[in-house]
């Protein structure tokens, strides 16, 4: 792989890496009764929650193509050599 390719792929491990980490860290929803104004707020968490999940599953599309591809090249040039 050409130093681009290791640029991309770090970029992208990075970002999945920190989007992972800041969903396990996040602090636990409190169990309790909320009244309406905490119901808005708790849905529009729920709702960025749900959208950071799907950019996650998006970006590892990504890059699960990326490395297909980038295997097939590096094996197109190994047999060539």
């Amino acid at each position: 792989m050409n130093n681009d390719t290791k640029i991309i792929l770090g970029i992208f491990a990075g970002l999945a890496a920190g989007a992972a980490l800041g969903l396990l860290l996040a602090p636990e929803r409190k169990k309790k009764q909320l009244n309406g104004h905490e119901v808005s707020r708790a849905k529009r968490a729920h709702q960025s929650e749900d959208h950071t999940k799907a950019q996650l599953q998006h970006l590892e599309n990504i890059k699960d193509r990326l490395m297909n591809t980038f295997n097939e090249d590096f094996n197109d040039h190994v047999e060539h050599v």
